[in-house]
């Protein structure tokens, strides 16, 4: 899973928030259906439509041109990354040395 960081105007946070509790959700939770119903064709539901359409009229609907789950990289893309990997400085030192 991916973690992204926006930045948002204060009003807009509010509103995410408020929207959010009304409908007793987290903020990440109810950001995320709100992207998915924005790339996604397959999901549907009142609510995701109501999005959706929301979405359109704004001009922000986008045609998804993977969907949600990209094709899986081959063996030898993976056996690379995994070789690649274990030649890196541990996580571990990076924070201990930012700690000192």
């Amino acid at each position: 899973m991916v973690q992204v960081t926006l930045r948002l105007d204060d009003r807009l946070a509010r509103e995410l928030k408020r929207a959010a509790a009304d409908r007793g959700v987290s903020v990440n939770a109810l950001a995320s259906q709100a992207l998915a119903a924005l790339v996604d064709p397959e999901l549907a539901g009142s609510e995701v439509e109501r999005l959706r359409a929301r979405f359109a009229a704004a001009g922000l609907l986008a045609a998804p041109s993977q969907g949600l789950h990209p094709p899986l990289p081959d063996e030898r893309t993976i056996a690379e990354a995994r070789r690649a990997a274990a030649h890196g400085t541990p996580l571990s030192d990076l924070v201990s040395l930012d700690r000192d």
